[in-house]
């Protein structure tokens, strides 16, 4: 008669080893794409707002320090601001009813030239917010 040996039950052992390369490698990625800033923003002071309006933002319009004009990221001339400005908001009203226009302004902006681009953009029927931060 032959009696079966017991089996010893070894513990089980999870390898850890390369868990904290992992745990590294994943936390540098999110630093890094957390703090990215977008690429595609122009840098100026701007106030915290109440309501979001990033959701309807067709055409962007940006003021700097310098009263330099920016269209969609693209700087534009002082004198061809009106005819560009015209051309953006006339293609997107080929895709909306009713487009929007958002003029974002640094606080060292000149107030006479954001009015000029609000009014500008209330000439063809759209709907403008604007920040500006004093």
């Amino acid at each position: 008669m032959k009696f079966r040996k017991k089996h010893r039950h070894r513990e089980t052992e999870i390898f850890t080893d390369s868990l904290n390369d992992i745990l590294f490698i994943l936390l540098m990625f999110f630093l890094i794409t957390t703090t990215m800033a977008n690429p595609n923003m122009i840098k100026v002071n701007n106030p915290s707002a109440t309501k979001d309006t990033k959701g309807r933002q067709n055409v962007i319009v940006t003021i700097d320090k310098d009263q330099k004009f920016y269209i969609a990221q693209k700087p534009v001339p002082l004198a061809s601001l009106d005819s560009v400005l015209h051309a953006e908001i006339g293609r997107w009203k080929k895709i909306l009813d009713t487009p929007t226009v958002v003029v974002n302004g640094d606080s060292a902006a000149m107030y006479g030239e954001i009015f000029r681009i609000v009014r500008m953009a209330k000439r063809d029927s759209v709907k403008v917010f604007f920040n500006v931060r004093q």
